[in-house]
């Protein structure tokens, strides 16, 4: 019986310590190569004609809002990550591009991509409230 009070027990603590760890921080690289090298390659150089660089891009490089909401929103055939990834997993993937390739441009944090997602679904709450279409 105490063998399996214990055995009991030390599961208990186990998957608590577990859920106690912190999460690790978004790897901005990894994210990239999983969400975006498809179309923009790994070394951000795009595919010409069919998806944009990212290397030198003044989009990528500029305001964080409007970089942030390329990946929020979508923009012409990109798609909207908005659902599948996190504002910590926005942030460190936009981090990457923008000091990726030759790229230097300060890092975006995800309370900045959460401000700027809160902002974006008020706009859309307030269209919508009058009819207008996107």
């Amino acid at each position: 019986m105490k063998i399996a009070t214990f055995a009991i027990l030390l599961a208990w603590s186990l998957a608590a310590a577990a859920q106690a760890q912190p999460a690790a921080p978004a790897d901005g690289k990894t994210l990239f190569a999983k969400n975006c090298a498809a179309c923009h390659q790994a070394n951000g150089r795009g595919i010409p004609g069919a998806f944009p660089a990212l290397v030198a891009s003044a989009v990528v490089t500029g305001a964080p809002d409007e970089v942030a909401d390329v990946l929020l929103k979508g923009r012409g055939g990109m798609p909207d990550f908005s659902a599948s990834l996190d504002d910590a997993d926005i942030a460190a993937v936009l981090t990457y591009a923008r000091s990726s390739w030759g790229n230097h441009a300060p890092p975006i944090a995800g309370a900045d991509i959460a401000t700027r997602r809160t902002a974006l679904q008020v706009a859309l709450a307030g269209d919508n409230r009058f009819g207008n279409k996107h």
